[in-house]
């Protein structure tokens, strides 16, 4: 076969033929990697887009363009894993003390992407069965990106193979406020409940209100992150060992890897890595979790 050069680059026939071999490479070593226990949800901490940018001096917001062609390479590549939960950091609650203009030009960019999804008729997500789900605090976002968040929820809530978080507007901080709030007002709505019954006083150290002492699981439930278990692995681009304010609460068992690359610039290689590190580890994850049951 010949690879024909198009003015600018590489043409369209060798980019399809270069996939194809890339795929078939990747599923012969997808297919050795799942001989061992294969992580159930992997994390994604995106840092670098920015720096990726301005070391390759690209125009304004180029980074972070490819930063999101690097999580639709790396949802296709956990799908063809067989990974059943993908969680992205796309937007921390926190960027939003960063300039005016570079917040708008994220959330300009954000709202072009779900636009540009909803209106493919075979978008990636469909493709290969991604269910996505929006996390966060989305009252701190415009009407137009909660609009389109909630409809791609919708047009993707039957997709089944694989659940995409895209954590936005979010940190755990806030998650873990929202969580004991909500579960302070549900425990408070019971107990009103119960007074208007049985019109007496309920005390939440009587012994016989059990029902109405708040749990762990009264707050996980309550949780952004309570649609999918807790990672198995977290891996964190750009050198940085930082969580940043991300899954704090479901982090406790997590294979937590961190790569020097720009995120931008991951790859198959990393996800190859990243799995292989849990599955050498899954020993000593595993015997840590039964002992803080």
């Amino acid at each position: 076969m010949t690879l024909h050069m198009e003015k600018g680059g590489i043409s369209i026939s060798a980019r399809r033929f270069l996939w194809k071999l890339s795929y078939l490479q990747r599923k012969c070593i997808f297919s050795v990697l799942s001989v061992g226990r294969l992580p159930t949800h992997i994390s994604f901490i995106m840092d670098g887009n920015r720096r990726y940018g301005e070391q390759r001096n690209l125009k304004e917001g180029a980074g972070h363009k490819a930063g999101y062609l690097a999580l639709m390479l790396m949802v296709i590549y956990c799908c063809e894993l067989g990974i059943k939960y993908i969680t992205a950091y796309a937007f921390s609650i926190d960027n939003f003390k960063r300039g005016p203009d570079k917040v708008q030009y994220i959330m300009d960019l954000m709202l072009e992407k779900i636009e540009l999804e909803l209106s493919k008729k075979d978008s990636l997500f469909s493709r290969y069965g991604v269910k996505v789900h929006f996390s966060g605090n989305m009252e701190l976002l415009s009407d137009p990106i909660k609009d389109a968040a909630k409809r791609l929820m919708v047009a993707t809530a039957n997709n089944s193979n694989t659940l995409l978080t895209v954590c936005f507007a979010y940190t755990s901080r806030n998650e873990i406020l929202h969580a004991i709030q909500e579960t302070c007002q549900e425990k408070l709505a019971q107990i009103q409940l119960q007074e208007s019954i049985s019109e007496g006083r309920i005390s939440m150290c009587n012994p016989g209100q059990g029902n109405h002492v708040l749990k762990l699981a009264d707050i996980e439930k309550h949780m952004y992150m309570a649609i999918a278990p807790d990672p198995d692995i977290i891996i964190r681009t750009s050198g940085e060992n930082r969580l940043s304010n991300f899954l704090l609460w479901q982090s406790a068992n997590s294979c937590l890897i961190s790569f020097s690359q720009l995120w931008p610039g991951i790859s198959c290689w990393h996800l190859v890595w990243a799995v292989l590190n849990f599955q050498r580890n899954h020993y000593y994850l595993e015997k840590k979790k039964k002992k803080q049951i």
